[in-house]
């Protein structure tokens, strides 16, 4: 049976700076926190600390070669974390940021490789769910942004229902209640001249089409 003094009650929608700042301590210092995003649960970690990654992929059961995206606060961070920024990467942040759009770029040289997995690459997002974005914005720092489910298993959009494994491996879990549900954020790579959706979910094809031809 898990700790149930990990567990914690937070409001979706206006939540306690006390909490927001517990669970930020913890990221601060490498640990590993499931937060709720729009649709799912979340494995938040600093993306920046190479043990903290590692944390994750152990946590989820995540094969090497499966690259994490993270959460940033705002776009000034984006700076530090890409080589470039292109310009329908700019149209696209300015349409669907904050929200359910990761966009994927070239990674700078300080992002850990575990992160990356090797690819070079790094999927990005500003989070709109109050809980991410006060985690987030009070970290200062890229967190990860994964589904809080084992590798290869559903997602999840309710705490009560997330994988014991998943708890007993972090150090805090934040339950908003039950989030919306869904596929998740879309994820569109921006570092080929043509951009490519490598995965549909909130943000449709179609929109993400019509924005760039606007």
């Amino acid at each position: 049976m898990h700790d149930e003094k990990k567990i914690v009650c937070i409001d979706p929608e206006t939540p306690d700076t006390d909490i927001i700042i517990k669970a930020g301590k913890i990221i601060q210092n490498n640990g590993v926190v499931i937060f709720p995003a729009k649709c799912l649960y979340g494995v938040a970690a600093n993306a920046l600390n190479e043990k903290a990654v590692e944390k994750v992929f152990q946590l989820k059961q995540r094969p090497l070669n499966n690259p994490i995206l993270v959460l940033i606060p705002d776009k000034k961070m984006l700076l530090t974390l890409v080589k470039s920024i292109p310009k329908p990467a700019e149209k696209l942040m300015d349409a669907f940021w904050p929200g359910n759009l990761t966009l994927v770029f070239e990674a700078s040289s300080n992002i850990p490789k575990l992160l990356t997995a090797g690819t070079g690459k790094i999927g990005i997002r500003i989070p709109a769910h109050p809980v991410a974005k006060a985690l987030v914005e009070y970290v200062n720092l890229p967190i990860t942004g994964t589904s809080a489910n084992l590798s290869g298993q559903n997602s999840c959009n309710q705490a009560c229902r997330l994988d014991p494994a998943i708890i007993d491996h972090a150090d805090l879990v934040l339950d908003a209640g039950t989030l919306k549900g869904g596929k998740g954020s879309t994820i569109a790579d921006v570092t080929t001249a043509a951009i490519t959706i490598l995965r549909e979910g909130e943000v449709t094809a179609d929109q993400i089409n019509k924005t760039l031809a606007s």
